[in-house]
This record gives structure tokens, C-alpha cells and sequence, in this order.
């Protein structure tokens, strides 16, 4: 099953389930919960690991790397036979994510339409999956899970129903009846409306639930990561 060769995918990273959620987006106890994962989810979790085989992946055929380092060519990943890489292939060099220093919402909008603006710094954390970049909490919505002065990383996905993980946090690009745009950290649901739309939803109780047209979603980013600063001294 595929839910077999994801749990061979971990071991093989050396990495825990709790891990490999944080690398794939993918929500806690998603493997345990379900035994048929979405083709989006399997697309998903091959972009985060480029060099595993989809082939094996989905059918469980062939090999489980696509270019295999530090194997023999005659080990059988796909029959569970694996050997340990040579270690000099464990050392993966720390990912940079630009940082932004954006103070309200169209300076986010604006970020979404523009890759081109310059960081004021990078950060690099180990083990931190794929991220766009970073930008600075500047609201109350999601406390206390996340503060004013928090940093979020965030990683573009398409805006599609297909690629949102449900219950995860997200940066909602939105326009409203009068064309006008901003961006919202929210929770995003299902909403009891209807699969046209979507329930934002925030951890502080003083904001309000909000459904939404998806159609009226112009871009979405995951939040994949989090950084609280304690003290500045």
C-alpha cells in the first residue's frame, strides 16, 4: 500500500512521522487517519522529495530513488533491501528563506504579485522544508498560537480546493465586491455552504468566523513554519 511505502520513505530519511509532516505540510496523524491518499497529496510529497521514484511510490515498482547515492546497483530499495547512503550525503546544506519586512496588507499583496522585493535577511533553521519566504505577524487573529512579532514562513500553493490541507494555517489573498485586495492568516475549513466556499477561521474568539467564495481567493501560501522571538537581549 501506499501508506506502507510512505512509512519505507520516512525510515529511509531517517526522519520521524512528525517530521515528515512538517517537511510536507501534510497535517499531524494524516497517516494514521486515512489509508487512500489523494493524487494532490502523493504530487505534494514528490515535490518535497524530488528524488523518490513516483513510479515506486504509487505502484511500487522499481526503485525507490530515481538516481540512487551511495547504493550498490544490485540492492532492491523497492523489496525493502536498503543500505545506509555514504554520509557524506546526509549533510544537506541549510535552506536561506528570505525575510520581508512588511507592516500591513498590501505590502503582502503585493509580495504575492512580486518576488523581486528585497529581504532585510535570511533565516535558516535545520530540517526547515521548502519555503518562499518569511514576513513578520502584525495582527492578533491566530493568538495565542501566534503573536504580534512572530515570524511565519510560508510556501505558495496553487489556488485550487485539491492543495489545501483543511484545519492549516494559510496566508488568504481575498478581493472584495469593489476589486479591492488584502490578505488575512487564517485557518481555512470546509464550509457548511457548499464546496464553492470556505470558512476562515481565527484562534482568538474575538474574531469572527468568516465563509467565503473560493472564487474570490486570489492567492493562497502555507504556513510551514513558525519563530518566536523571546527576548532581544
Amino acid at each position: 500500500m501506499i501508506i506502507d511505502r510512505i512509512l519505507q520513505l520516512i525510515k529511509y530519511k531517517g526522519i520521524n512521522k512528525r517530521k515528515f509532516y512538517i517537511e510536507t505540510g501534510l497535517s499531524n496523524g494524516f497517516l494514521d487517519k486515512v489509508r487512500d491518499i489523494g493524487v494532490s497529496k502523493i504530487e505534494h510529497i514528490l515535490n518535497v522529495y524530488p528524488e523518490i521514484s513516483a513510479e515506486w511510490l504509487l505502484l511500487g515498482r522499481g526503485n525507490m530513488l530515481l538516481k540512487p547515492v551511495g547504493f550498490e546497483e544490485e540492492s532492491q530499495i523497492g523489496n525493502n533491501i536498503i543500505q545506509e547512503p555514504n554520509p557524506v550525503y546526509n549533510k544537506t546544506p541549510l535552506k536561506k528563506v528570505p525575510l520581508y519586512d512588511i507592516q500591513d496588507s498590501a505590502g503582502i499583496v503585493s509580495l504575492f504579485k512580486n518576488s523581486t522585493q528585497d529581504p532585510i535577511d535570511y533565516i535558516s533553521i535545520p530540517g526547515l522544508p521548502k519555503c518562499d519566504g518569511a514576513i513578520y505577524v502584525n495582527s492578533d487573529s491566530m493568538y495565542p498560537i501566534l503573536k504580534s512579532g512572530d515570524i511565519i514562513m510560508y510556501k505558495k500553493v496553487k489556488t485550487n480546493t485539491d492543495n489545501i490541507f483543511w484545519g492549516e494555517m494559510y496566508l488568504v489573498s481575498l478581493t472584495t465586491d469593489n476589486l479591492e485586495e488584502f490578505v488575512l492568516l487564517k485557518k481555512v475549513q470546509k464550509s457548511d455552504k457548499g464546496e464553492d466556499w470556505v470558512q476562515l477561521v481565527s484562534e482568538n474568539p474575538q474574531h469572527q468566523t468568516k465563509d467565503v467564495l473560493f472564487k474570490n481567493i486570489k492567492n493562497l501560501a502555507l504556513i510551514k513554519a513558525t519563530v518566536r522571538i523571546n527576548a532581544t537581549h
